[in-house]
């Protein structure tokens, strides 16, 4: 039993959570904050936190559990991903679909948990067919790496829905934050999934699947990226601007930020991809998680 949680665990990247989570906590934070300001006050509930967690968990396993099972068959022919658990046996189809299911329930009813608000119950199901519509994505679009970075994106926005529906109701400008820190998150995830994606170029060419490295090689896919985290690094220095909040606590997270993108692209190299999953997963968790401390301090004081 403990083997097959590990084996579920793995299949979804369940640590790879660490991206999307610290940025839809910020949004959290950020709302929370500003609602203490207000009359009537309404400020940190332990029951949003529960749903915030609930359904961004779910809702990524669902998602990841629904691409493991569309990838499956090309999976088992990449090199690189062949020994993943579908290819290699270690779970079957019919399991998956189980997990997916259960992890599409468990987000819809998660959504409950922020009624009066019923906005994310609405929502619910176009936010998970959006998600899972990512896995078809490289089938006839080179920009797959942006699908992913907009599902990514809604994290910050669904978060900033669940805990001030009723006011963007009557003020929908109100959303304005948790959008820019959404772009914000789509641009970065969009730039570090063409870092990854630069792994597979030869391959996807092959199998003739659409991303931007293999469409134009990967020293263009790597411009693209650059270009793709400095409109990221654009939007999180606007952000101060939208929500007054944020003074020098933030300032210094931003400059942080942006030594850790730039770190990031020196790892990788058009002739050396050898360090892609270094760039991928550990700058990443780095620059999500501080980016998501110094931005809940700033709010709060």
């Amino acid at each position: 039993m403990l083997q097959q949680t590990r084996h579920f665990l793995e299949l979804i990247r369940f640590s790879h959570t660490v991206f999307a989570l610290p940025f839809a906590l910020l949004a959290a934070v950020m709302a929370w904050a500003l609602g203490a300001h207000e009359t009537p006050p309404r400020g940190f509930q332990w029951q949003e936190l529960l749903g915030v967690l609930v359904c961004m968990v779910s809702a990524r396993s669902a998602a990841m559990g629904f691409n493991r099972l569309v990838d499956r068959d090309i999976d088992a022919e990449n090199p690189r991903t062949k020994s993943r658990h579908l290819p290699a046996g270690l779970l079957t189809a019919n399991a998956v679909r189980m997990m997916v299911a259960l992890s599409g329930i468990a987000f819809i009813g998660g959504t409950l948990l922020f009624l009066p608000n019923w906005l994310p119950f609405a929502l619910s199901m176009p936010v998970l067919a959006f998600l899972c519509g990512y896995s078809y994505a490289k089938r006839f679009t080179s920009l797959a790496h942006y699908w992913l970075g907009a599902a990514l994106m809604l994290a910050p926005i669904c978060a900033w829905i669940a805990l001030r529906g009723e006011i963007l109701q009557q003020q929908p400008s109100d959303i304005l934050p948790a959008v820019v820190l959404g772009l914000a998150v789509l641009f970065w995830v969009g730039g570090f999934d063409l870092l990854y994606a630069c792994q597979d170029a030869d391959f996807d060419r092959a199998a003739k699947l659409n991303s931007l490295p293999a469409r134009y090689g990967i020293p263009a896919a790597l411009t693209i990226a650059k270009v793709s985290h400095l409109l990221m690094l654009g939007c999180l220095a606007a952000l101060p601007w939208l929500y007054p909040a944020f003074g020098v606590i933030y300032w210094i997270g931003f400059g942080v930020v942006a030594v850790l993108v730039i770190y990031q692209h020196s790892l990788v190299r058009a002739d050396d991809l050898s360090r892609v999953n270094q760039a991928f997963f550990n700058v990443n968790a780095v620059l999500g998680i501080g980016l998501f401390i110094v931005g809940s301090i700033d709010a709060w004081i």
